[in-house]
C-alpha cells in the first residue's frame, strides 16, 4: 500500500517548473497570488502542514511556532538566509530547518559589481538625463565618474559571495581587502590576492569602495553604525547586497546628504520596503528592489534544493542543507 504523501504548504509563488515538480511529488498547497501570507494564514499553514516552504518575507518566530501542529516536521526555506526563522525554537519543538545555500553566489556577486559600476560611473544620472530627453550632447567634463582599476575594495564578510566578489573585482584591477570573523587560509588569500584586516575600523577608513557581504546576526546588527561610517573617506562608496540591518540606514542617509560619502548602491534595506524617503532624493544613490538573486537560473536551482531537502527528509534522512543553531 503506497504511503500517504507529505502535506507541503508553499507561502509564495515559485517558478512554474518548481511548482510543477512539487505537485508531482507531494500533496502541495501552492499560493494563488504572489502576496506574502498574512499572520493568520501562516498560523493555519503551520497547523496543517508536514512541511512549510517559506521565503524571506515570512517571519517564522517563536510565537508562530508555538501555534504549530504536531504534523509540522520541516521548514524547507526557499532561500539561503534564515534570519527570519527562529531556528533554535524550531529545533526545541522537533522541527528541522533547511535552506538553499550556494546557488545564488554568482548572481549576488554579479549584482554587487553592477552596483559598484553604477555608482562609481554615475550610470543612473546618465540614464535619468536620457529618459527626460535633456541630453545636449557629449562634453569633456560631463558625468565624470571614477575608474575602478587601482581602487581599494574592502569586503565585509568573506564567505562564498564575498570571495566571488573578490574574484570579479580583481578582474577589474581593484585591490582586494577584507574583514571577516575568521581569517581565510593563506592559500585562499593568495588565490584571491586579498589582504586581511583584523580591525574593521582601520579597513573602512582606507577603502575607496566598501562591499557588505556578511549575514544578518545579532553581532552584525548596525556593524556599520554612525561612528564607523564616519571613518570612511568622503570619496568612498558603499554597496550592500547582503542584509539591510548591517548598516545604520539613517546615519548613512545623513552622511550621503551631507557629502560625507561619495555614493551608495543598495539592494537591501534596514526596514524592508520602508526605505528612508531621503535616500530616494539623492542622485548619487542607486536603489534596487532586492534583485541580487533575481535570475531565472538561480530561482530554479533554489527550488531544486528545496525539493531535494524535502525528499531526503521524506526518505528518513537528514536534509543535506539542514541548518542548526550552532551554524548561525
Amino acid at each position: 500500500m503506497p504511503r500517504e504523501r507529505l502535506s507541503v504548504v508553499v507561502t509564495r509563488r515559485l517558478p512554474e517548473v518548481v511548482e510543477t515538480r512539487l505537485s508531482e511529488l507531494f500533496d502541495v498547497r501552492l499560493r494563488e497570488n504572489d502576496d506574502p501570507m498574512s499572520r493568520s494564514e501562516l498560523v493555519e499553514a503551520v497547523r496543517s502542514a508536514d512541511i512549510l516552504v517559506p521565503t524571506v518575507t515570512d517571519v517564522i518566530d517563536a510565537g508562530l511556532l508555538a501555534q504549530a501542529g504536531e504534523r509540522l516536521k520541516l521548514i524547507a526555506n526557499y532561500g539561503a538566509g534564515v534570519d527570519h526563522i527562529d531556528v533554535a525554537t524550531a529545533r526545541q519543538r522537533g522541527v528541522l530547518v533547511s535552506n538553499t545555500p550556494g546557488v545564488l553566489t554568482d548572481d549576488t556577486a554579479d549584482m554587487t559589481l553592477a552596483l559598484i559600476l553604477a555608482v562609481t560611473r554615475r550610470l543612473p544620472e546618465g540614464f535619468a538625463i536620457m529618459q527626460k530627453g535633456d541630453w545636449q550632447g557629449w562634453a569633456p567634463t560631463a558625468f565624470l565618474g571614477g575608474r575602478l582599476g587601482g581602487r581599494r575594495l574592502g569586503i565585509l564578510g568573506m564567505g562564498r559571495i564575498g570571495q566571488a566578489v573578490a574574484r570579479r573585482a580583481a578582474a577589474f584591477g581593484m585591490q582586494v581587502h577584507y574583514h571577516n570573523r575568521k581569517r581565510l587560509h593563506p592559500e585562499t588569500e593568495q588565490d584571491l590576492q586579498a589582504t586581511y584586516w583584523d580591525s574593521l575600523d582601520q579597513m573602512v577608513s582606507r577603502m575607496d569602495v566598501l562591499s557588505v557581504n556578511c549575514p544578518s546576526t545579532p553581532s552584525t546588527f548596525h556593524l556599520l553604525n554612525a561612528r564607523r561610517l564616519k571613518l570612511m573617506k568622503p570619496s568612498a562608496v558603499i554597496v550592500n547586497t547582503s542584509r539591510g540591518e548591517v548598516i545604520d540606514e539613517n546615519a548613512l542617509t545623513r552622511m550621503l546628504r551631507a557629502g560625507e560619502l561619495s555614493g551608495a548602491g543598495l539592494d537591501v534595506y534596514e526596514h524592508g520596503t520602508n526605505i528612508n524617503p531621503r535616500l530616494r532624493e539623492l542622485p548619487n544613490v542607486v536603489l534596487l528592489p532586492h534583485m541580487g538573486s533575481a535570475t531565472i537560473e538561480g530561482r530554479i536551482e533554489m527550488g531544486e534544493k528545496v525539493i531535494i531537502n524535502i525528499k531526503t527528509f521524506e526518505d528518513g534522512h537528514r536534509p543535506p542543507d539542514q541548518v542548526v543553531p550552532s551554524m548561525l
